[in-house]
């Protein structure tokens, strides 16, 4: 729009100047409002903040131009120069402060884009805490349950084992059990066997089978069976015939469907003695099988 006035000027002065048959008068203060004008048209935010202002300079400027081309009096020549020049101030004036208002206003747009921007930030991340503090709070939870569920199973697994251990001992005193340090350990006597014979009697058999019962109902353990003597005879004969018993005892848990691997076999003839040799009652003590019930889970600790 300034060049399209600048050139409106230009070709107004042009024409009147053509139309003039002498060189047109001119004065110093139009030449300043003409040097004025080229100024403006050449500044950007004239023409974009104060076109109306700038066209009312352009018409002030062809009156000047006019009065010129007509050669009327230096005095009405400088007047209206004077008054387009005023003009021209006026619209460069506008347009300047039209332009700092414009980038104050364009400042506030900046600066409420960047705050925007920075809640945004917060409200990211504050959502993002809080889902990772509700991640925390439900991992928390299942842990806490989880727990509970542990504690529940394990309270459940100690009742089933205490009813287990008061079962065990029942059936345990049944067969006249004795606790010890390796377990424990039920004694078949001689007279479950017949005379320098290792062929369990039918009590010893019963005896047995109860054993296999508590085996049974108790997958977790194992046995030791253990074949003792006398010291009548010779050793190498009493340690046969200690071995041949226990093997009776492992052999018979076996058939009742106790699996080997539970079953441990040892022979120690007349070593291990649990009385005196020096009479027949004693003597009898002495010729024994024992059989050592492991605790739950456990291994069976040697003999010493």
């Amino acid at each position: 729009m300034n060049t399209k006035f600048f050139r409106t000027a230009v070709l107004a002065s042009a024409v009147l100047l053509a139309a003039c048959s002498t060189t047109p008068t001119t004065t110093s203060m139009l030449d300043q409002a003409r040097g004025d004008f080229v100024a403006a048209n050449n500044t950007p935010a004239v023409s974009t903040y104060a076109p109306l202002e700038f066209k009312q300079a352009s018409d002030a400027l062809d009156q000047a131009n006019a009065a010129a081309a007509k050669r009327e009096s230096l005095d009405t020549i400088d007047r209206l120069a004077y008054i387009a020049k005023q003009k021209i101030a006026t619209a460069r004036q506008v347009a300047s402060q039209k332009a700092a208002e414009a980038d104050i206003a364009n400042s506030g747009r900046q600066r409420d884009r960047l705050q925007l921007e920075a809640r945004t930030i917060e409200a990211n991340k504050a959502r993002d805490e809080a889902d990772r503090a509700k991640a925390d709070a439900n991992a928390a939870q299942a842990s806490a349950e989880d727990a509970q569920r542990k504690a529940m199973n394990a309270e459940a697994q100690t009742r089933e084992a205490q009813a287990r251990a008061a079962q065990l001992e029942a059936q345990m005193a049944d067969l006249q059990a004795k606790k010890t340090e390796r377990g424990m350990i039920i004694t078949i006597g001689d007279v479950l066997f017949d005379t320098d014979q290792a062929r369990l009697k039918p009590n010893g058999v019963a005896t047995v089978q109860k054993l296999a019962d508590v085996l049974n109902q108790n997958p977790a353990r194992t046995v030791l069976v253990e074949g003792f003597t006398d010291s009548t005879g010779t050793a190498a004969h009493n340690q046969d015939l200690s071995e041949r018993r226990a093997g009776a005892v492992a052999s018979a848990l076996s058939g009742m469907g106790i699996a080997r691997d539970r079953i441990a076999m040892r022979g120690y003839g007349q070593s291990y003695p649990v009385a005196s040799n020096d009479s027949a009652s004693n003597r009898q003590l002495n010729r024994r099988v024992e059989i050592v019930l492991s605790n739950e889970g456990a291994a069976i600790p040697p003999r010493r």
